[in-house]
């Protein structure tokens, strides 16, 4: 991967790609803007144990992408960029994150940044000391934004249960979440609230134990998780779950969660489609922080958390229906969708 780094920005359109160096902190990594040119890049802040360099790297151009036609569908005009570290026992986390924010004020306003795996409130706080441009959690930022996420993936379960039976009708649904973290735990309770039936699977046993304990959600082993028959799959942990193996353990009718490029490849959407099983792309159902986050820096408002969800509900609703009446996959029309979404404001731009 390393050596083709100029081939892949040039085939995925990129911008720009920064390695990332500190030897005071010790700090590795990866910045990848996508596109800046219709608005300011926005992409969060990943911390993870990566296999190498070329893997967090490729994890990097995959999730600037995504951020890029999440803001299309999400009709925010501003583009994608990730930021990844590479998590190390030997990181000095706080001069790391100094780091980044010194990085981040110095692009002077094309890069907004904010939460993602593995980064917490108090690692962003520390960014916030650098520069302004980043969306920090609270009352003195964009509010929480892991509920706006949550929000958006609920109304996204709402609207694929709607166009798949006509009603949501939640006292009779059995949903599988896999993940307990702060969206997983957070759409549990939604589910729970709404009367659904909820299973759940986390690796983390004292986490697993916790929502258990406080939610009185039942749980299951993630080794089975695949397996449950149930309405809907929710995956709201890591991305790239979904491939040839587990697409054929799957007995869901539904696959609607949080998590982040939950398809290893866009042909395994099309083995979905292909198995009956309605998948609700998550470039559309998770973009809730990224909605409440971009329009608190560029309208200078915290969006109600219930027209986030009602914002991605009609846009999720919109694609199923274009699926529909074209025969294909909902994570191809996604895709084209966001494309033409994005070729039309680029086209606006240098007619203005």
């Amino acid at each position: 991967m390393g050596t083709h780094v100029l081939d892949a920005m040039a085939r995925e359109g990129f911008e720009q790609v920064v390695a990332l160096h500190d030897g005071q902190s010790r700090l590795r990594g990866f910045l990848g803007i996508h596109e800046s040119r219709i608005g300011p890049a926005f992409g969060g802040i990943r911390r993870w144990s990566y296999r190498d360099e070329d893997q967090a790297l490729l994890d990097c151009l995959r999730l600037a992408r995504a951020m890029t036609r999440k803001c299309a569908l999400a009709d925010v005009r501003a583009g994608g960029a990730k930021l990844v570290v590479l998590d190390r026992p030997d990181l000095d986390r706080r001069a790391a994150y100094a780091h980044i924010g010194d990085l981040v004020e110095r692009l002077g306003g094309r890069f907004y940044t904010g939460p993602d795996v593995g980064t917490t409130d108090e690692d962003l706080t520390v960014v916030a000391e650098r520069t302004s441009f980043v969306t920090r959690p609270g009352p003195d930022g964009a509010g929480e934004l892991s509920e706006a996420t949550c929000e958006g993936v609920v109304a996204g379960i709402g609207a694929a249960l709607r166009h798949v039976d006509g009603e949501e009708d939640w006292p009779r649904r059995r949903i599988t979440v896999q993940g307990l973290g702060s969206i997983g735990r957070g759409v549990a309770s939604r589910l729970l609230a709404r009367g659904a039936s909820v299973v759940a699977a986390e690796i983390d046993p004292e986490r697993a134990e916790q929502a258990s304990k406080e939610l009185g959600i039942d749980l299951v082993d993630p080794a089975t998780e695949l397996d449950q028959t149930c309405d809907v799959f929710a995956p709201c942990a890591l991305g790239g779950i979904l491939h040839d193996l587990s697409v054929s353990r799957l007995k869901c009718r539904i696959v609607a969660g949080g998590a982040n490029n939950v398809l290893a490849k866009g042909l395994h959407g099309d083995r979905l489609h292909e198995r009956g099983i309605l998948y609700a792309p998550d470039v559309v159902i998770s973009a809730g922080a990224l909605i409440r986050g971009a329009l608190f820096h560029l309208e200078g408002r915290r969006e109600p958390l219930a027209a986030i969800g009602a914002r991605i509900g009609a846009t999720l609703g919109a694609i199923l229906e274009r699926a529909r009446e074209e025969r294909r996959s909902p994570g191809r029309v996604a895709r084209d969708e966001a494309d033409e979404r994005l070729a039309r404001t680029r086209a606006t731009r240098i007619l203005r």
